[in-house]
């Protein structure tokens, strides 16, 4: 089977619209982060003002430690919502970029599956031998490629699992760090 001229312009055409899409994507994902950025930046300014203010204000040693004690947790906390941020960003723009992924993997397969059935139905007589290594050839590749993808998901699930578990913890333990300096 050969394929036409219109078939190649239109997978051409095809190809350049995931491109775009792709691009596009990736494109707000930067934009996400910037943004992100300039929020954090924007916050840290302020605070660091408002916390030079209260500074200016101290009276005495004790109000000194108990304002620098207290600004312990929030900083983690902010740090934490921060990469927390970070990471749904990353990981969404992944995930638009797995799924495209999947989704011509999955054309690409039917496209070469269509393409064995013709070649199976066109092949000569007694090349079915030949015919059924192909298939099977096929069907094991799709089935490792399906595999690779199921790992890959799985392992995404596990690195937001884990990310989630060190934020949990870092957390905690700026807590229970200011914690005993605000006594």
């Amino acid at each position: 089977m050969s394929l036409t001229n219109e078939q190649l312009v239109a997978a051409h055409k095809a190809n350049l619209e995931t491109l775009f899409g792709l691009t596009s994507k990736a494109f707000e994902g930067v934009e996400k982060i910037v943004e992100l950025n300039v929020t954090a930046s924007r916050a840290a300014l302020n605070e660091a003002a408002n916390h030079s203010q209260a500074l200016l204000s101290v009276k005495d040693a004790q109000e000194l430690l108990a304002l620098q004690a207290g600004l312990f947790q929030p900083l983690a906390e902010r740090a934490a919502a921060y990469s927390r941020h970070l990471y749904d960003i990353a990981s969404g723009t992944g995930a638009e970029f797995g799924k495209a992924f999947e989704a011509k993997t999955a054309e690409a397969q039917l496209n070469l599956v269509s393409l064995m059935d013709n070649a199976a139905k066109n092949a000569p007589a007694g090349s079915e031998p030949a015919v059924a290594v192909m298939k099977n050839a096929v069907s094991a590749a799709t089935n490792a490629l399906e595999s690779v993808q199921k790992a890959v998901k799985q392992a995404s699930e596990a690195a937001e699992a884990n990310f989630n578990a060190v934020t949990a913890s870092a957390l905690d333990a700026a807590k229970s760090s200011a914690a005993p300096r605000k006594r």
